[in-house]
């Protein structure tokens, strides 16, 4: 399924007992569409306050009905703050976590003087003009295969920290500013950082080749604070196109590609 969800109200996208999540919703709509329990597995884990538009969320399920009517279905016992915006059967072997090949996010910022009242759970307010040139050039620095340590969370868990950032891009458009980061996989809290650095960028606190230094640093002390979850939007799940790979191709939604 390919979802979107406005993570305001929840506690990020995996269980957690007694909290409101996105896991938990779909699971429990998932129980009364189908009158049995199933597991509902999502390409990212996003934390609490993290919104998405391109999520994918697989589960199995014994149920006869056509994977298209799922859409309706769910929709109609799901919370507005979640929708299903397609579905379709994969393989029985696809798992949307694991068969991932990569994931692009944004993360907005906005910087006018008053902020927009409609955008104050989906941007983060800096009321302070931003270097988009400077801004630009530290983004450079973070693309390539990493070691990712200084721009992860230090409870992170992870076992390595070598990640390849494919892309890193930084936009402005009428006193909003985009930042688009696509890699192969995502530290715990890395986008944030990652952000939380180029914001002292773009006000002069750091140069864009300070962002190269933080990089080879391997120290989170050094990067700088990690941004707001509420700018944050899981926009893309890629999951390839190799030869033979009939899993992530039938769950791309018929482009071979992506679930897009």
């Amino acid at each position: 399924m390919l979802l979107e969800y406005d993570g305001t109200a929840y506690c990020g996208f995996q269980r957690q007992d007694g909290l409101p999540t996105i896991q938990s919703e779909l699971e429990r709509a998932v129980a009364v569409i189908t009158k049995a329990p199933a597991k509902a597995i999502g390409a990212g884990r996003t934390d609490a306050g993290v919104h998405a538009r391109g999520q994918v969320v697989s589960f199995r399920t014994g149920a006869r009905m056509p994977a298209e009517k799922f859409v309706p279905a769910l929709n109609s016992v799901l919370p507005a703050d979640i929708r299903v915006m397609r579905a379709e059967e994969a393989p029985w072997e696809f798992h949307a976590r694991y068969d991932a090949r990569g994931k692009t996010y944004e993360y907005t910022i906005d910087t006018r003087p008053v902020p927009s009242v409609f955008l104050r759970n989906y941007a983060h307010h800096i009321p302070a003009g931003l270097d988009i040139g400077a801004m630009r050039k530290g983004c450079a620095h973070l693309v390539g295969r990493h070691d990712f340590r200084s721009f992860a969370a230090s409870h992170g868990g992870a076992k390595t920290f070598a990640r390849e950032v494919r892309r890193c891009e930084a936009e402005a458009d009428g006193g909003l500013v985009r930042i688009t980061v696509e890699a192969d996989g995502f530290l715990y809290n890395m986008v944030r950082i990652m952000v939380g650095t180029l914001i002292l960028v773009g006000v002069g606190k750091l140069s864009p080749d300070d962002v190269a230094r933080v990089r080879d640093a391997r120290a989170r002390r050094l990067a700088g604070p990690t941004a707001p979850a509420r700018g944050l939007c899981l926009v893309r799940v890629d999951y390839g196109g190799a030869a033979g790979d009939a899993g992530r191709g039938a769950a791309a939604g018929g482009c071979g590609h992506e679930f897009c």
